[in-house]
């Protein structure tokens, strides 16, 4: 049986810095606000000129060279976003030129927050299948283009940034034990970006409620089905949208703080790059080690949902 992990991430982070006091400048809001609601303190925007398809090529690159394979070597692209920079060619077309990675297949996976998630999945289904051996998955989003200004309900919560994996067949031992996917298309109309004047709106109270009941359920759901239990789990890494969300998950594993990534506070809800950068980011302080286990949970527009129990490593 082929075992299929991850093999290598690379992440993109604009350099410019909206702080929560940058906010209390244009909106009737407060840093104590912001930071006791939702856990942000600062948030990532790309410039004007930078599209979506050049924070995801930047992260590809990295991960590329993080895991020690060449344009030849991936034999597909799956990116994940809300935010492409046209309806067509996608995101990952532009991505597949600009990497000059042969003629593979590529396309764009759009599910919002959960879309890194359900690129994971799709990607594991291929090399399991034997279709296709490394899959570059990606999931970026430039969230300051949806942005309402005059909404403070919505304008504080999102960032922009990418981040890519490479996904291929990892050793006996390491890589994805279970995964679960869902949607429920009657919630869309508590998170959606308006068709008329293209700004994310959303139903703060009722996503919410969803959020706190799905992502907790899914953690504990994911980890049974792959045969564990939560004192096996080393890291939880949810989908950085809102620091109780995020608690009720972890409550609900019965994990210590330690044990899960906070990245919010840096870098806001960044969508579909949201669990990846908070991946990267535990490696890259080695709270995330070779044969650790580790559970990916979000959800996001659509609605949907979906989460990941894997062992860390190749």
């Amino acid at each position: 049986m082929t075992n299929v992990g991850i093999i290598g991430m690379g992440s993109y982070l604009p350099e410019k810095v909206m702080t929560n006091h940058d906010f209390e400048k244009i909106l009737d809001t407060s840093d104590e606000w912001i930071t006791e609601m939702t856990g942000i303190k600062e948030r990532r925007f790309a410039e004007e000129d930078m599209d979506t398809s050049d924070m995801a090529v930047l992260a590809a690159k990295r991960a590329m060279e993080n895991s020690g394979v060449t344009k030849d070597d991936i034999d597909m692209i799956i990116v994940a976003t809300s935010t492409p920079d046209h309806h067509f060619p996608t995101v990952a077309n532009i991505v597949q030129s600009k990497l000059e990675l042969n003629h593979v297949p590529s396309f764009d996976q759009a599910a919002a927050c959960t879309g890194f998630i359900y690129g994971l999945v799709t990607a594991y289904n291929y090399i399991k299948a034997g279709t296709y051996k490394k899959v570059l998955v990606i999931g970026a989003d430039k969230l300051s283009k949806m942005i309402d200004f005059e909404d403070r309900s919505t304008a504080i919560l999102f960032g922009d940034g990418a981040s890519a994996a490479v996904v291929g067949e990892v050793s006996e031992g390491y890589g994805i034990k279970s995964f679960e996917l869902g949607s429920n298309g009657d919630g869309g109309k508590w998170l959606y970006d308006d068709k008329d004047t293209k700004y994310i709106k959303m139903n703060g109270r009722e996503v919410f409620k969803f959020a706190v009941r799905i992502m907790g359920e899914l953690s504990v759901s994911v980890t049974e089905k792959a045969g564990m239990s939560s004192e096996d789990i080393d890291m939880l890494i949810p989908h950085q949208a809102n620091i109780r969300i995020m608690e009720s998950a972890r409550k609900r594993m019965n994990l210590p703080r330690e044990k899960m990534s906070e990245t919010i506070q840096s870098y806001g809800n960044t969508s579909a790059a949201s669990i990846p950068i908070s991946i990267e980011h535990e490696v890259k302080h080695n709270k995330i080690k070779d044969g650790d286990n580790i559970v990916l949970v979000g959800f996001g527009g659509g609605l949907t949902w979906g989460a990941v129990c894997m062992t860390w490593g190749k």
